[in-house]
């Protein structure tokens, strides 16, 4: 009584002479929707209405400890993991920095970052872009993965004292819902102000999972609170007000897992049914084929029955009556591969990986399907790409980097010239890696016909390649010139340098030159 008079003042609670669109009344209505009544069809479909979060909470750690197994046992699930972050990642995401007025001070930067990618690991494993591979793939398998930014000291001979450790999913409890000893709140194990801003999380500080082989994870199993501003939290939010991640697996990780019972039932049953090579069938029960010779040990105890063995080449005598009836074990029958095939296809949809792609079965695909499908499937990883990766992890590891490098004079930028500024100087553009195509030659042929034509710029098709543009150019004119210092010729630049533009020239014979230019180029290249 008391708590509904508290949320009676507070506007929570509904007058009892007002409809009630919750209450199961409401879904006997007529017309309307028939996803929201109640009917014979639909009576055992009864979703919740708690949030996310809630329902995280409750069925969190389940989930995602399901999700890791599955990733370990399952052949589909391993192979679209590897696909996803093959793709997603392949061999990194690297930022293009957008100091322009200052090329010699752009040069330093870029020099300085990629001296400090080799050491960003804490735990040294791997560079900066292999980190970004761990990320995508805990992402795929839980859902989430934290990122704790960590100083270290001048003495530590880094490039820049920082560097970057990885934390997975179990070291944020999701049991952890309370309100903290300063008035604000935790919830999921993330900590919230009263403007609902994260301000910090809340770690186990070892992982509970290796408690069996750390003695020391035993002593200490009370979380520690680490400011947000030395995390990040890297996940697909799906929902407004989202806490935590949820696994791109989880939507067919049911039809996986009872997939594989029923194929490895299948694979089970073919292999039983293949031992059995024959029967011997006698009209009298006495007659038995008698066993061969072994040991007292290794005499069988089924009744005495004898199992004979086959050799290649054999002749065996049966005695008079004997006969030998040869095992035919059963078909997969020709349902199988279409069964298969279609539950393949809802789970490979399910984690959002085109199922050609992730099962290289691409029997039932034309040029054209592929293509489509894997346009399709690039808007999706662009979108991941951009919106999670490079905004959750790689835009706030660049700045909190430039903040230390100039702090620690690392590159040649003063604290005066910095501040104020920051926003500008630590502009960059993330480069995401090239999408290899079905046939390149004509996508070669088109995206030169767009620049030609104007409708694309030199940079984009460069940053489509994954190279960086004023890179790529710089390297262009260091190869050209040494080509003329050491009097080296190639086909390309001849014939170009023969065919000066002339401003008096027919527009349509230019044109024709170099088409036909082109022609020449691409049968050369074939």
């Amino acid at each position: 009584m008391l708590a509904e008079g508290l949320l009676g003042k507070m506007g929570l609670v509904r007058p009892t002479n007002q409809f009630d669109p919750f209450s199961s009344a409401a879904g006997s209505t007529s017309g309307g929707f028939d996803g929201g009544r109640y009917r014979r069809r639909l009576a055992s479909w009864k979703p919740t209405q708690y949030s996310i979060n809630t329902i995280m909470a409750a069925q969190g750690p389940l989930l995602r400890m399901r999700c890791r197994d599955l990733l370990r046992n399952s052949a589909h699930a391993v192979a679209a993991r590897e696909n996803f972050v093959a793709n997603l990642i392949g061999a990194g995401i690297k930022p293009s920095s957008l100091i322009t007025d200052d090329p010699e001070l752009r040069k330093q930067v870029m020099e300085v970052w990629m001296d400090w990618t080799d050491e960003a690991d804490a735990d040294g494993l791997t560079d900066f872009y292999g980190m970004q591979s761990v990320v995508a793939s805990a992402l795929f398998e839980a859902g989430e993965i934290f990122v704790r930014l960590r100083s270290r000291r001048l003495e530590d001979g880094l490039t820049v004292p920082l560097q970057v450790e990885l934390l997975e999913s179990e070291m944020c409890p999701y049991w952890l819902n309370q309100i903290a000893s300063n008035g604000n709140y935790i919830m999921n194990g993330v900590e919230f102000d009263y403007v609902a801003k994260r301000v910090a999380y809340w770690f186990f500080p070892g992982h509970p999972g290796d408690a069996p082989v750390d003695p020391q994870v035993y002593l200490n199993m009370q979380p520690v609170r680490v400011p947000a501003d030395q995390v990040l939290h890297i996940f697909r939010p799906t929902r407004p007000g989202q806490v935590r991640g949820v696994p791109l697996v989880s939507a067919a990780m049911t039809r996986l897992f009872f997939l594989d019972q029923y194929d490895d039932a299948e694979l089970e049953r073919k292999k039983i049914a293949a031992l059995f090579a024959g029967f011997v069938t006698s009209p009298a029960p006495e007659d038995i084929l008698p066993a061969p010779a072994m040991t007292d040990a290794e005499q069988p105890m089924e009744l005495g029955v004898g199992l004979g063995g086959l050799e290649p080449g054999t002749m065996q005598a049966l005695l008079p009556g004997e006969d030998v009836k040869f095992s035919e074990p059963a078909d997969v029958g020709g349902s199988y591969e279409a069964f298969q095939y279609r539950q393949q296809l809802a789970a490979f949809s399910a984690m959002g990986v085109p199922y050609m792609i992730g099962t290289g079965d691409t029997r039932r695909a034309s040029y054209s399907s592929l293509r489509g499908v894997i346009v399709e499937y690039r808007r999706r990883l662009e979108q991941l790409q951009y919106n999670i990766i490079v905004h959750q992890f790689c835009r706030p590891v660049w700045r909190r980097w430039f903040n230390d490098a100039v702090l620690t004079a690392a590159i040649p930028v003063t604290t005066a010239d910095y501040v104020g500024n920051e926003k500008v100087m630590t502009r960059a553009k993330w480069i995401a890696p090239r999408f290899e195509w079905v046939d390149p030659l004509k996508d070669r042929q088109a995206e030169k016909l767009a620049v030609d034509a104007g409708f694309k710029s030199r940079s984009d098709v460069i940053e489509a390649e994954g190279y960086d543009p004023e890179e790529n150019d710089q390297r262009i004119a260091a190869d050209k010139e040494r080509a003329e210092d050491l009097g080296l010729a190639f086909p390309v630049l001849q014939a170009a340098a023969s065919q000066p533009d002339d401003p008096n020239a027919d527009p349509q014979e230019q044109a024709d030159a170099s088409q036909d230019l082109g022609d020449g180029n691409d049968q050369q290249a074939a």
